[in-house]
């Protein structure tokens, strides 16, 4: 059921969202059989826009994410990214794709634990050609407040410092969309409101479109809008232009 490139070119041509899906179905198979994950997901996010999104567990969210990101091949719809229409892009074109748009922050880091902070952070521009890795990521380590901590390993690093190493290296890039799957699931307190205090600082600053997965009622709140999730499908939309 995938979009023909017609469809694709069309879609480039009239599309000013920065994130749009249509009709996204994800059907994933198991040993009990196939697994209907996304049921006809509809979404259009501007540039620029923040969007919270919500749902018990299980609803699809972090799924989502992936189709999102070119990361798993919706098995129905269409998934617009800048403009650009996913469908028909091979491996390497998402790759690139993901390169140019994407930025992406886990629950769990993702360091790499055998290098430091700077060499993290400077890991996508290195993989992109970039002459100047290094300055710039040690650069984006000071915009998130980590300047003393760029040659400490993730081991020597609070789980806070670890999330805002693993921001940074999603944003070094200067990608116009950052996508965030529980980014304070593995944090307490103090260092989650540091964090999400950090993601929509950095937001403001750069007009980057941000869609964070959360539970947490009140960081949703702080979003532009907010999209719940249930049983794979859109189950509500609240806030401004909703």
């Amino acid at each position: 059921m995938a979009v023909g490139s017609k469809d694709c070119k069309v879609a480039e041509k009239n599309n000013n969202f920065m994130i749009r899906l249509q009709a996204v179905e994800l059907t994933l198979t198991s040993l009990a059989g196939p697994v209907n994950i996304l049921k006809g997901i509809d979404i259009e996010i501007l540039p620029g826009e923040t969007v919270g999104l919500v749902g018990p567990s299980g609803s699809g969210k972090s799924s989502l994410l992936s189709v999102i990101a070119g990361l798993e091949a919706p098995t129905g719809g269409k998934v617009e990214i800048a403009g650009r229409c996913l469908n028909n892009l091979d491996e390497d074109e998402l790759a690139l794709m993901r390169g140019e748009n994407i930025g992406i922050v886990f629950q769990s880091f993702h360091l790499i634990p055998t290098m430091t902070a700077l060499e993290n952070v400077a890991v996508p521009l290195e993989l992109s050609g970039q002459k100047d890795a290094r300055l710039r990521a040690r650069e984006e380590l000071k915009m998130v407040g980590l300047a003393d901590r760029v040659e400490h390993y993730p081991g020597q690093l609070s789980g806070g410092e670890q999330q805002r190493v693993a921001i940074a290296r999603a944003v070094v890039c200067g990608v116009p969309i950052l996508l965030a799957d529980e980014p304070t699931g593995n944090l307490d307190a103090v260092n989650s409101a540091h964090v999400i205090d950090l993601l929509f600082s950095l937001q403001a600053e750069r007009n980057t479109t941000l869609l964070m997965v959360t539970h947490d009622a009140e960081i949703a709140a702080r979003c532009d809008r907010i999209i719940a999730l249930k049983d794979g499908h859109v189950d509500g939309v609240s806030g401004n232009g909703s």
